[in-house]
């Protein structure tokens, strides 16, 4: 198990073992990444696939759980492709991954050439200005990195259009095109029989087949549980690596990713009819015993996850059980109702689990209000970062362009 943690905050004069227990002994919080659930939860997906390639998006720092070891465990697994959201992203994951296919969905930057070139990134372009400007670049550099060409079938965000697509089939029959990937986004794969997926599935392999040679890729998580008729040569799974449910209408088959731990400040006790936190929202029915613990939305756990006493909000569990927040989430602190502990059940410096023993992304997304993306991404930088597992798989195969 390894630890991220700010240098400055302990001596180095500490062995790492040390360096570890002196970080865990001062954090108010813990989040712990399961690098072993990550890469099962790929193979799982990779199997699913097949005979498909199965890359992996670990944009957003690999959903806030760490881009470097999560890129680094996927390629010992076998992982060959990466998906990453911005030219910045792209440099992070050359450096931990010389030999990997990295794709930058945000596409080609205007005066950027050169710094795709040389971590040798791959834009995937998603309009005609930027494939313009990236055969310009071409062009004068002799740079043959390759690039994706985006086509949007129904999501309305980025993508040419399937017309404009449709007008460089041409160039594509022409040979040297220099594109190695051409690929859309489902708008609804969550939704296993929404009518736009069907649609977006016609409209694509109508266009993708049209790209001669070309290997073609549609499905996000999601998009791969709809079936093998939507895995065409390479998936593109983020969410579902991470633990996050891809088929919400079904039970959840990806195994959990990531345990988060927050610690007990304080214990107090309250009279029946007292009031709890900001707006005095939530009202002690009896005496009441709280723990107050050392998180809030400052760390990602959103306001809308409290209570008030029309409404119960999130939990958290505490010495096996779980108990209700009472009252408004703070910035940097929750109160958690935990009179029907037993005594001594929960005790200051204790640690309670806010994600994990039952409790998953998914459902703390619901009490949020959002998703488990958002959720995941949201996690903030003070907490003490552990990583476990992801050391035994074999060594990354070379690279083969997707």
């Amino acid at each position: 198990m390894n630890i991220v943690s700010d240098p400055k905050t302990i001596g180095t004069v500490l062995s790492p073992e040390a360096n570890q227990a002196a970080a865990l002994a001062s954090a108010t919080g813990v989040l712990t990444i399961d690098l072993d659930a990550i890469v099962a939860n790929w193979r799982k997906l990779e199997k699913t696939a097949v005979p498909a390639e199965c890359a992996a998006v670990i944009k957003a720092d690999a959903y806030g759980c760490g881009a470097d070891p999560v890129a680094r465990a996927l390629a010992r697994a076998g992982c060959k492709t990466l998906f990453v959201a911005t030219l910045e992203e792209a440099r992070a994951a050359r450096a931990a991954l010389p030999s990997a296919v990295i794709y930058v969905l945000d596409g080609f930057l205007q005066n950027c050439g050169d710094a795709y070139a040389k971590i040798d990134a791959r834009p995937v372009i998603g309009d005609l200005n930027e494939l313009a400007e990236w055969d310009v670049f071409c062009r004068r550099s002799g740079w043959r990195g390759g690039a994706a060409i985006h086509i949007d079938t129904g999501m309305n965000r980025l993508g040419l259009t399937v017309s404009e697509a449709q007008g460089i089939v041409p160039r594509i029959n022409a040979g040297d095109h220099g594109i190695t990937l051409v690929m859309s986004h489902l708008a609804c794969a969550e939704a296993l029989h929404h009518s736009i997926n069907a649609r977006q599935l016609a409209s694509f392999r109508e266009i993708a087949s049209q790209f001669s040679g070309v290997p073609a890729s549609l499905s996000n998580s999601s998009g791969i549980f709809l079936g093998p008729h939507f895995q065409f040569d390479l998936v593109r799974p983020g969410a579902a690596l991470y633990g996050i449910n891809p088929t919400p209408e079904a039970d959840n088959p990806m195994q959990p990713v990531v345990d988060l731990k927050a610690r007990i400040l304080r214990l107090r006790a309250i009279e029946k009819g007292e009031t709890v936190g900001y707006g005095s929202t939530w009202t002690a029915r009896r005496p009441t015993k709280l723990a107050i613990v050392s998180v809030g939305y400052a760390d990602g756990y959103f306001r809308a996850g409290g209570s008030s006493d029309g409404t119960r909000g999130a939990e958290v569990v505490i010495s096996g059980k779980r108990c209700p927040i009472a009252g408004r989430i703070s910035m940097d602190l929750i109160a958690v109702d935990v009179t029907d502990l037993e005594k001594n059940a929960a005790r200051r410096g204790h640690m309670v689990t806010l994600i994990g023993e039952g409790i998953t992304v998914d459902e703390l997304a619901h009490h949020f209000g959002t998703i488990g993306y958002e959720v995941l991404t949201s996690l903030g930088p003070r907490y003490a970062r552990l990583y476990k597992g992801g050391t035994t798989a074999s060594e990354p195969a070379p690279a083969t362009p997707a």
